[in-house]
């Protein structure tokens, strides 16, 4: 190695330390999840600049694979997608927990090309790396093609390891503290998370959405004639119907986005990243699974109800987290007064300078 190519590799490891070491700062700093997250996936992008990355981590509950972050060309439409350990390469990489550094896709028999037609995107290379926490992978790092050069390195493999290694013990501290947490912030009704937590979360959310430009949604759903159940079969049937309610807004709900019982028979879904068009997508779609839902049928029972729906925007709609829940509040009983049953977008602000971050 010459003199200029040992002077330079031994900057670019000098720099990588530096950011090594503040990350380790960084991620030791926060319990909160998405802090965490977004931290990671900025050293990902400061050190390795790829044309696409994401992580992936599994769900709990059904133990499929689901897009937590997703960067680059054709991203937004891997985030509804989900995928099944071992399937393409990403799930392979979970389910074996060794990383893959694949220069040519096209000759892997592991690579699942339904990602790519889903993005429009043209994967040619994959580095994907496992996230291990206490001997259990937690998810994935995958980055997809390189800034210039398609092709990934060894360098890069040893880099985004180590990376990796700091992301899933971090991960794997604010899922513990998050554990934790909710006892404190779920409705022991419904099990859905309750109004104080909303509240809380969406100050965070607002002040997330302003720095980093991401839109935030917030859908407002009320019971249409609740009150008619509670009469004609009592206030037992009522909770148990509640429960039901707010299974069924989970079921319909994304993996990111949060459901909570706002108080009574009023709900409300937080959609982070979410613009208006795609929050009214989901408001739509929760309309239409009340109209085909059969309430309490365990019970003996076959209550059909729908629901009143408003949504609003961060920052279309709204300066602050308090004008956020006022603005998806009016939308909603303005869908009340329309006939009930169906949704309605709260009016955009008038035009003119917006607060910045930190502002009132």
């Amino acid at each position: 190695m010459n003199p200029a190519d040992l002077l330079s590799a031994m900057k670019r490891t000098v720099e990588q330390l530096a950011a090594f070491n503040e990350m380790a700062k960084a991620l030791t700093s926060t319990l909160e999840l998405r802090e965490v997250l977004s931290l990671v996936m900025q050293k990902v992008s400061d050190l390795l600049q790829p044309r696409n990355w994401s992580l992936i981590l599994q769900d709990e509950r059904s133990g499929k694979l689901y897009f937590e972050i997703a960067v680059g060309e054709g991203a937004e439409a891997l985030k509804s997608l989900q995928l099944s350990p071992g399937e393409g390469i990403a799930g392979t990489v979970f389910s074996t927990g060794t990383a893959r550094l694949v220069d040519d896709v096209g000759g892997d028999p592991t690579f699942a090309p339904r990602f790519d037609k889903a993005s429009a995107f043209r994967t040619r290379s994959i580095l994907a790396v496992p996230l291990i926490a206490r001997g259990r992978v937690l998810g994935i790092i995958e980055l997809v093609n390189g800034p210039q050069d398609p092709l990934f390195t060894q360098d890069d493999l040893t880099t985004l390891t180590a990376i990796a290694d700091y992301a899933a013990i971090a991960i794997e501290n604010a899922k513990n503290f998050w554990r934790v947490q909710e006892l404190t912030i779920t409705d022991e009704h419904t099990g859905c998370y309750n109004a104080r937590h909303l509240r809380a979360q969406l100050e965070h959310e607002v002040k997330r959405s302003q720095r980093f430009h991401h839109p935030l949604s917030l859908v407002f759903l009320d019971l249409d004639r609740f009150k008619h159940v509670n009469d004609t079969h009592g206030h037992v049937v009522g909770s148990a119907l509640l429960k039901e309610v707010g299974e069924l807004l989970i079921s319909c709900s994304r993996q990111l986005d949060l459901v909570f019982r706002y108080g009574g028979d009023e709900f409300s879904l937080m959609l982070v990243e979410t613009a208006p068009e795609g929050a009214l997508t989901i408001a739509r779609r929760i309309r239409d699974a009340f109209r085909e839902q059969h309430f309490l049928q365990s019970q003996g029972l076959d209550i059909r109800l729908t629901a009143s729906l408003g949504v609003a925007t961060f920052p279309d709609h709204a300066h602050s987290a308090m004008d956020l829940i006022r603005a998806a509040d009016f939308a909603m009983y303005a869908a009340k007064a329309r006939g009930r049953d169906g949704v309605c977008l709260a009016e955009p602000l008038p035009a003119g300078p917006r607060p910045e971050p930190g502002e009132p």
